[in-house]
């Protein structure tokens, strides 16, 4: 019988979320992430939907995995001891960045230290022309010197980059070909032309620093991860969701960890992706918020706005340039430090603040009781009726509702002035707007109308805060989807099996060499393949192409879609022409006599995506009785409410409720506002619509 069972794992920085689904059938749950040891949540929430739906492991046909191991390695800098050889004058070339202030009025700005110190970057004697003329020979025995450097410092992985390497990478090749020979077998080797072979050599080098730092780690877990499910009979292919929305083999996210980084909010926008297209939205605001941050993207048509440039660990909150760039293909959105695990105080001004920093799994929220003493988001959800302290995560976590008050009173009312249930609400009104703030920056910034969207909000937090938060930003339509709550990992189960290959190589659109850019293409185009067709068997892939077009002197380019055949010269003058078009869209206009110039070229191979079943208009239902009442806070009315608890299950297509009431399930509740009311469409979706 063939194996029709999906798995999917979402590791994130407070719970690991698992689902199982066996075709209709889903099974879901929570665990608290095990940091020390990520896999053995893994393991043990796997266990956990296994014993609920009667399933053995021998049953699943698919693994999905993502995780967010790789990108808290970087925050937290704990990853492996790496060191960095490049050419001969360009080792500071990751400390110099792109000199300039990304704060030109913070007089003690603090700039990002960079994974590698000065002490441990090394250059060496070679240098290869943009068009691949040796200048410089390399120096072999200068790079056999080296390796006994290495060795003495107990540098456990070395990233290679040399100028131009994205275009001819002998020197980087042959370099890794002698440190392999001369180094211990437990070094890692990673170069730049490999990693991220395209242009601009800072983001090319600290891309290839970041990817050697995290790839001991990450392989490790990987693999251990991978003995850990051959031992429990779970021997179904695993494949790893990747920042740009594709999966890929473990093999491929053990060489290139680096792509990993968003790889739980990507799950979560492909899902956004999907429900687009079930209900045939034009604009979404996708809003994920779990328990360390909130995530928002903005799609258009069901697709995702999409990027290959991603800082990580910024120094300074949500200030562009003040993290460590690098260059992976990423589904393109806004991260902010706005979860349930966030921590709320109060500053020198007297002000509520909440975040950046979360309390995670451990010691969690006060309620968790498991030693957290500063009260976080969870805390006031809780002291707010929000959250049904005796079914937290399915009734797996019992909450302290006292002590969560308590926390509360001590380090937010006693401060303030403030009693009651008021010290909860001010941190839910502070988080809340943090997160509108964030979700208005990132519209205006992509030319979005944000009040046109539709809302869709997933991940265990974000239920609870969506009406206030639609109401603050002029939303007036929500969708909840089925499994809120674990939204990116059933997103995972969603998503392409797909590679993409980004190389850098300029070309004029003038004097199209069509041959050149058909050779690239279809070197490109087999190596992406090569990594995916496996995973297919003998279904076919398809092809995406997109050249980043300027104008000639400009240092910023512009994504144009390229046809999937063989080039002829004349497209140069479609390419330009379609080039302008984007242009004049997105500046207001286009300059004439101006020649243009492709300057980079990347691959996509995936799998094809199925077409989605289409919602249809439910047939007007009865409310079901509620199971009971609590008393919330309602921000709207700005008092305490007793308010209806509905069980979502008992709520069947075309049963609608006006708010304020509850909508509860396993792993997450929607609040419903005094404002909204809640109806159930024809695929099980909670559609909460703004009453005026």
């Amino acid at each position: 019988m063939p194996k029709t069972a999906k798995l999917a794992a979402d590791i994130g920085g407070t719970f690991t979320d698992i689902v199982l689904e066996d075709g209709a059938k889903r099974w879901s749950g929570k665990v608290l992430t095990t940091t020390d040891a990520p896999e053995l949540g893994v393991i043990e929430g796997i266990g956990l939907v296994l014993e609920a739906s009667g399933l053995k492991p021998q049953d699943i046909g698919v693994f999905i995995h993502g995780t967010t191991l790789a990108t808290n390695a970087l925050i937290e800098r704990k990853g492996a001891k790496t060191a960095f050889i490049t050419t001969e004058g360009f080792r500071d070339i990751i400390e110099q960045g792109y000199e300039k202030r990304f704060d030109h009025y913070d007089l003690m700005i603090d700039r990002p230290v960079p994974l590698v110190p000065r002490t441990l970057r090394f250059e060496i004697t070679e240098r290869l022309a943009a068009d691949g003329r040796e200048l410089l020979p390399l120096d072999e025995g200068a790079v056999k010197k080296l390796a006994q450097r290495i060795i003495a410092e107990d540098v456990k992985s070395v990233a290679i980059g040399f100028l131009h390497a994205y275009a001819h990478d002998r020197h980087e090749a042959r370099v890794r070909e002698l440190l392999t020979r001369l180094l211990p077998q437990d070094v890692t080797v990673c170069i730049s032309s490999e990693v991220a072979p395209e242009i601009r050599e800072y983001e090319r080098f600290s891309t290839t620093v970041a990817n050697a730092y995290v790839r001991p780690l990450m392989a490790s877990y990987l693999y251990r991860l991978r003995d850990q499910l051959k031992a429990m009979k779970l021997s179904a292919p695993l494949f790893l969701m990747m920042s740009g929305g594709g999966l890929t083999t473990l093999e491929t996210a053990a060489r290139f960890p680096i792509r990993l980084v968003e790889s739980g909010p990507a799950g979560g926008a492909i899902l956004a992706s999907q429900i687009a297209a079930e209900c045939a939205l034009p604009h979404v605001l996708s809003f994920d918020m779990g328990g360390t941050t909130a995530k928002i993207c903005l799609l258009t048509d069901g697709e995702p706005e999409r990027a290959r440039k991603f800082e990580i660990a910024r120094a300074y909150r949500d200030m562009k340039g003040s993290g460590i760039p690098v260059r992976i293909p990423v589904i393109e959105m806004v991260e902010i430090g706005a979860g349930g695990g966030s921590i709320a105080r109060v500053d020198k001004l007297s002000r509520i603040t909440v975040g950046p920093d979360s309390a995670g799994s451990t010691p969690g929220p006060v309620c968790y009781g498991r030693g957290g003493t500063e009260p976080a988001v969870t805390d006031a959800n809780l002291a707010l009726g929000k959250i049904d302290p005796a079914y937290f995560a399915g009734g797996k976590i019992a909450l302290d509702e006292a002590a969560a008050k308590a926390a509360l009173q001590k380090n937010i009312g006693a401060k303030l002035g403030l009693k009651d249930f008021w010290p909860a609400a001010g941190v839910t009104e502070i988080v809340e707007e943090n997160m509108a703030n964030a979700a208005r920056v990132h519209a205006i910034e992509r030319g979005h109308d944000i009040a046109a969207c539709t809302m869709i909000a997933f991940g265990g937090g974000a239920p609870l805060h969506a009406c206030r938060l639609a109401e603050k930003v002029g939303v007036d339509t929500i969708i909840v989807p089925k499994g809120a709550g674990v939204g990116s990992a059933i997103g995972f189960l969603r998503a392409p099996v797909a590679y993409e290959i980004t190389k850098s190589a300029v070309v004029s659109l003038e004097n199209f060499d069509a041959a050149r850019v058909n050779r690239l293409l279809a070197a490109m185009t087999a190596d992406a393949r090569a990594v995916v067709q496996p995973a297919l068997g003998k279904a076919k892939p398809t092809v995406q192409v997109i050249a980043d077009c300027r104008y000639i002197g400009q240092g910023h380019e512009i994504r144009v879609p390229v046809p999937v055949r063989k080039l002829m010269p004349a497209d140069g003058a479609k390419l330009k022409a379609a080039f302008e078009k984007l242009y004049e869209q997105v500046y207001g206009l286009r300059i004439p006599n101006q020649e243009a110039e492709a300057i980079t070229w990347s691959v996509t191979v995936s799998s094809q995506a199925k077409k989605p079943k289409r919602a249809a208009k439910a047939t007007k239902k009865a409310a079901p009785k509620p199971r009971s009442k609590r008393t919330i806070y309602d921000p709207a009315l700005g008092r305490q409410v007793a308010a209806p608890v509905y069980w979502r299950f008992d709520m069947k297509p075309g049963a609608a409720i006006k708010g304020p009431a509850i909508i509860a399930e396993d792993e997450t509740s929607t609040i419903v506002g005094a404002n909204f009311t809640a109806s159930v469409n024809s695929l099980g979706y909670i559609i909460l619509e703004r009453r005026r």
